[in-house]
């Protein structure tokens, strides 16, 4: 099994394209089919709730709803643990401390730049390679 944080980012991406081979729309469709497990906390959580709802990005509540019932659903909540790294945006650090608090997760962003160089911190590209799909 494969776990992965999926950052906002991603999941805004996936809900607002058209294009169905996108690698975000891959990896949110690879949640749906149990080929990767999301990782969250609290904080993640609210923050998936509040961006998506975002009147910009146009997105209808009960999907907003749906997705994020499926990441619950399909995903297990995890303690975040404190990293000692700086964040461009202290916000993201959420993301990363919960990938870092379970052996071989990923974190899966399409900000890379924003995060430590490590090789769990992925893109949405990279994720659709690991996963083989």
């Amino acid at each position: 099994m494969i776990y992965a944080v999926i950052d906002t980012n991603v999941l805004v991406s996936a809900m607002i394209t058209h294009d169905a081979e996108s690698p975000t729309t891959k990896v949110v469709q690879a949640v749906g089919q149990n080929k990767l497990v999301p990782l969250y906390d609290d904080e993640i959580i609210k923050e998936y709730i509040d961006v998506l709802s975002r009147k910009k990005f146009g997105l209808a509540k009960t999907r907003v709803a749906k997705l994020v019932k499926a990441m619950k659903e399909k995903g297990i909540p995890a303690k975040r643990i404190n990293s000692g790294e700086l964040f461009p945006d202290a916000s993201d650090a959420v993301f990363y401390e919960v990938a870092i608090s379970k052996d071989g997760a990923y974190l899966v962003t399409g900000n890379k730049r924003h995060f430590p160089v490590n090789p769990i911190v992925v893109t949405p590209a990279q994720m659709v390679e690991i996963l083989g799909i």
